[in-house]
């Protein structure tokens, strides 16, 4: 804070200098003053002088004249400066002093009811490093008292209270986050997940009703994939747990570190599912529908390299929610993407179980699944079908669908 002060100084010394500059141009004017009436004063001793030299004899008249001209020369040329300037008039110091005295004060009183001394103290204080987590936490915890309508420093404290296996308290932090958020899909995902290792890992309907809104909102919302599917492991659903974390890889990007832990997670599951079958040969792949999604060259300049783009499959006749579907970005187009029954939505919703299906890409800025900005959709076209489909994004959503 010594910069700020050294700042509001600088400030007051300057506006101090407005105040106090009349002041001492007032004293010059003064003194010029005074020396003007000491040279009048002067004149006219000079004159009652030249009369009593007069009056004496010692002068005749054309003396005196000559004298009183003199006299008046004189006078004329000292007073000359002062006789082009104005005479002004001031307040006089002690205005001008008082007001400079009380200036501080005044500042500094207004400052307390207007300035943003907490704010500026708490940017300082968020501008170094934390150096535990701890420490940041309390700093997390002030922000939210200062700021206790902001969504994002709730979120940010759940995250860390979950980083402390401080469960319960992330849940309740996760809680005013949603309720702050108008319920977004990724605050719920990670409300559900403090819920349930708060509730020593039991599954409620809570926590169901929770899942089952994110979901509705965003099909990809990865925290809620991924705790459908421990919940199901931990209860002995293997092949549920199978489908949940499928549908989570498909959703995450190709280079995201935590994909190689649910796949080991996955393969665990089909382990604990078929004990007999680990040693036998692999499956042979599920029939896929192959896609190659490309983007309209129109459309090149009206999106972002990290838009998210679905590529999803649905039943012609059947419910309208996606029955595969993965996910990848304006940056990845153009790209070839495989959907089959492994990368089913909801295990019960396959592919191979509608005799015709419909494939569309969708780009979305939000990463929204369920809504975009624009879209590309194919013709109906068997289930079955192994020919490798082309899919242009084109469309604005809404439009020709």
């Amino acid at each position: 804070m010594i910069e700020f002060w050294l700042c509001a100084g600088l400030l007051l010394l300057a506006a101090l200098a407005f105040l106090l500059l009349p002041v001492v141009r007032g004293r010059k004017a003064q003194a010029e003053e005074d020396r003007t009436a000491l040279n009048v004063s002067l004149y006219q001793e000079r004159l009652q002088e030249l009369q009593s030299q007069h009056a004496a004899g010692a002068l005749d008249d054309s003396q005196l004249q000559a004298g009183r001209d003199e006299a008046a020369r004189e006078l004329l040329a000292d007073t000359e400066g002062a006789q082009g300037q104005p005479r002004q008039r001031v307040l006089g110091s002690k205005v001008p002093l008082t007001a400079a005295l009380l200036m501080p004060l005044l500042a500094y009183g207004l400052y307390l009811h207007w300035g943003a001394i907490d704010d500026v103290e708490r940017a300082r204080t968020f501008a170094e490093q934390p150096k535990t987590i701890e420490e940041m936490t309390a700093r997390l915890e002030a922000q939210v008292k200062s700021e206790p309508d902001s969504a994002e420093a709730w979120y940010f404290l759940g995250r860390t209270y979950m980083a402390q296996e401080r469960a319960g308290d992330a849940a309740a932090a996760f809680e005013r986050a949603v309720s702050l958020s108008e319920r977004a899909p990724e605050l719920l995902g990670q409300w559900a997940q403090a819920l349930y290792f708060a509730g020593e890992r039991q599954w409620t309907e809570q926590l169901q009703a929770l899942t089952d809104e994110a979901l509705r909102a965003d099909l990809a919302e990865v925290t809620s994939l991924g705790l459908l599917g421990i919940a199901a492991y931990e209860e002995q659903r293997f092949q549920q747990a199978i489908d949940y974390w499928e549908q989570l890889v498909a959703a995450l990007p190709a280079q995201d570190p935590s994909r190689a832990a649910i796949q080991g997670g996955i393969e665990q599951a089909r382990k604990r599912l078929n004990p007999q079958a680990a040693d036998a040969p692999a499956a042979a792949p599920a029939q896929a529908l192959t896609v190659t999604v490309a983007l309209a060259d129109e459309l090149k300049g009206k999106v972002q390299p990290g838009d998210a783009v679905f590529v999803f499959a649905r039943a012609v006749s059947g419910p309208p929610m996606p029955l595969a579907v993965k996910r990848l970005t304006v940056a990845d187009l153009p790209a070839e993407v495989s959907l089959s029954d492994s990368d089913a939505m909801m295990p019960q919703l396959k592919i191979s179980g509608f005799e015709q299906v419909q494939l569309l890409a969708r780009i979305s800025r939000s990463g929204n699944a369920t809504a975009g900005e624009w879209i590309g959709s194919s013709q109906p076209l068997a289930s079955s079908t192994s020919e490798p489909q082309q899919l242009t994004i084109d469309t604005a959503e809404g439009q020709g669908q």
